[in-house]
């Protein structure tokens, strides 16, 4: 039989019973959609550590006090513990040589006022090296490397400059921050929405000894205090080396003795977002195991009623080979027929699974990125599953015995 004569009778045998051809269907169709929804869902969220990874560096250490340690049995609180200070930032930055850019910082809110628009914002005081460490651009104006420490400039995020001049930049005009008179030298790069939902450009820096004495004036913070120190290697092969002499030249500044804990903790973002990123590929794999496991029980399915049809179909099966049919030709029959229930079962699983997948990223928080690689290995998979599933049932029907089966009623 050719071709053509084969697809033709395959076609005619399962319209006959569309119903249950549909349904046989429906297991492939489960299993291919959910493949590309479980994958595309893996590989946006894998997009979106990449993306994390870029914005907070690879090459970074954040250092913070240990707000957990006890001082004789109380626990301290964030707001009164601080035991970093700009002399530990100058001295990692002298004695430290793999480190490149580094930088202590304050932190706080206040409301920022211009004429008469006002927004209730953050800020942060920082050193120069800040925006670089953590990826800022200053897009208009310029960044700090020309002022003092103590200078009452600012620095202020997209967010912020909409909120108070609307088309203009800003630049050169005078906000009052509380109560304090600024001057804005520059205007910070977007960097829109982080991972955790916040406006990461609502936001404005100002120098590390102005935010102190002005903005944090009242709060008795003890001298050169910091609430955290940021800084950048210039080699990600010695992070894991330089976070050891980092704590060692902390632990030696602040006479901390052997067996003692740590009044700090030293933080490599890079291994927190490579065990992220290895949760979220384990997790990946899951799914996608659970979706492969669909896709094999919808193959049973078709095996299952490809071997029901066979049953039903003998004595069919035996007028065909009564006049010529050879058994390569009813095998290659049931076949075609397994393959054409599975192809177009993934077909339909295909666009079932595209659209789903467009959906769950438009309208959940769950971000996704189509593959089509992954799309064309789910129909080749689709195709594989009628050829591995439908073989057995045709391998039995081309094996029946002619005169036997015509005897079947």
């Amino acid at each position: 039989m050719k071709l053509i004569d084969i697809l033709r009778t395959a076609v005619f045998a399962l319209r006959g019973n569309w119903m249950r051809s549909a349904l046989t269907s429906l297991g492939v169709i489960i299993g291919i959609a959910a493949v590309i929804v479980m994958v595309s869902v893996g590989q946006g969220t894998q997009a979106e550590i990449d993306k994390m990874v870029s914005g907070l560096g690879s090459q970074r250490l954040d250092i913070s006090p240990n707000v957990a340690r006890g001082i004789g049995g109380v626990r301290m609180s964030a707001s009164s513990f601080f035991t970093l200070n700009v002399d530990d930032v100058d001295a990692i930055r002298d004695e430290i040589p793999e480190m490149e850019y580094v930088s202590g910082s304050l932190r706080g809110s206040s409301q920022v006022v211009f004429a008469e628009n006002n927004w209730s914002s953050s800020w942060q005081g920082v050193q120069p090296d800040y925006l670089v460490i953590n990826g800022w651009s200053v897009v208009e104006g310029e960044g700090f490397d020309n002022f003092g420490p103590e200078d009452k400039v600012v620095v202020i995020g997209e967010t912020v400059r909409r909120e108070l001049f609307a088309d203009g930049t800003g630049i050169g005009e005078t906000v009052r921050i509380g109560r304090v008179p600024f001057t804005v030298i520059g205007v910070l790069g977007a960097k829109g929405q982080s991972n955790w939902g916040r406006d990461q450009d609502d936001v404005m820096m100002v120098p590390l000894e102005t935010a102190r004495r002005r903005l944090m004036g009242s709060m008795g913070l003890p001298p050169g205090a910091v609430m955290e120190i940021s800084l950048a290697v210039r080699d990600a092969d010695d992070l894991n080396y330089t976070k050891g002499e980092v704590e060692s030249l902390l632990r030696q500044r602040h006479k901390i003795g052997p067996g003692d804990e740590d009044d700090f903790r030293v933080r490599n973002l890079a291994e927190i977002i490579a065990t992220r990123t290895a949760t979220t590929r384990l997790m990946s794999l899951l799914l996608g195991a659970v979706a492969t496991i669909s896709l094999i029980v919808g193959g049973i399915g078709i095996m299952n009623i490809m071997l029901v049809s066979v049953t039903e179909r003998i004595r069919e099966i035996g007028l065909r080979m009564a006049v010529g049919a050879g058994p390569g030709d009813i095998r290659r029959q049931f076949l075609a027929e397994a393959m054409l229930l599975s192809l177009g079962g993934g077909v339909l699983g295909i666009l079932i699974g595209v659209v789903g997948a467009l959906l769950v990223g438009q309208y959940s928080d769950l971000p996704t990125e189509l593959n089509w690689k992954v799309v064309s290995l789910a129909a080749g998979f689709s195709i594989a599953t009628g050829l591995f599933f439908g073989y057995y049932p045709a391998s039995k029907a081309s094996q029946l015995d002619p005169i036997e089966a015509l005897r079947q009623q």
